[in-house]
């Protein structure tokens, strides 16, 4: 299996009516405010394979009840902090699955995209996945100019690896909120000195 890590775009609430939306509510909104024409809404999602292995990385709702297996590394509290903690519906996930597979993957526009097929640096956006930073999502609780969400995971994984992000972006007559924030602080933690830490286990599904 060769190394790749690819990076796709899907429509926001692709399969659901409801986040379609809402997301279609805001958009309106932040045009608006903008004064500018109304845009599609992207999600994005990275697909990594390396030492013969595949990995789907995404962020997304914790489901209700008992999780799946489903690859979560990382938790986050969804529009107020207490509310995180208080039931896992007010929650989002990070996801490093092992064979996994993204929701509606054929509604992806213009995808995927081929950031890489270096496998050091794959290895390297496997690596740095568990660390992103898990802020409130849908608020800008890290002050990097817009909120944190999904976008903002895959944007501060593809700067934190390296990988040049200037030429990516959403498909054409698209926006992908959140991904600035990404870029943001991931170049501000960029500029801070990294501790060392011990290695981290084999990854498992």
């Amino acid at each position: 299996m060769e190394a790749a890590v690819d990076l796709y775009w899907l429509p926001l609430g692709a399969g659901g009516h409801f986040v379609r939306l809402n997301g279609r509510v805001f958009e309106a909104l932040s045009a608006g405010v903008a004064r500018r024409p109304r845009l599609d809404l992207y999600h994005s999602a990275l697909e990594v394979r390396v030492d013969g292995a595949r990995y789907v990385i995404e962020s997304g709702p914790i489901p209700a009840g008992k999780p799946p297996r489903c690859g979560i590394v990382a938790e986050g509290p969804v529009g107020i902090v207490i509310a995180g903690r208080a039931s896992r519906i007010f929650r989002y996930g990070v996801r490093l699955w092992r064979d996994g597979v993204i929701p509606d993957v054929h509604e992806a526009v213009e995808s995927p995209v081929r950031l890489t097929d270096d496998p050091d640096v794959a290895r390297q956006v496997l690596e740095l996945t568990p660390d992103v930073p898990t802020p409130v999502w849908g608020r800008d609780g890290l002050r990097a100019g817009e909120m944190w969400n999904s976008n903002s995971l895959i944007a501060w994984l593809i700067v934190g690896s390296g990988l040049p992000i200037a030429a990516v972006h959403p498909p054409c007559g698209g926006r992908a909120p959140g991904w600035d924030a990404g870029i943001v602080v991931a170049r501000r933690a960029a500029r801070r000195p990294r501790a060392s830490r011990a290695p981290r286990p084999a990854l498992h599904p």
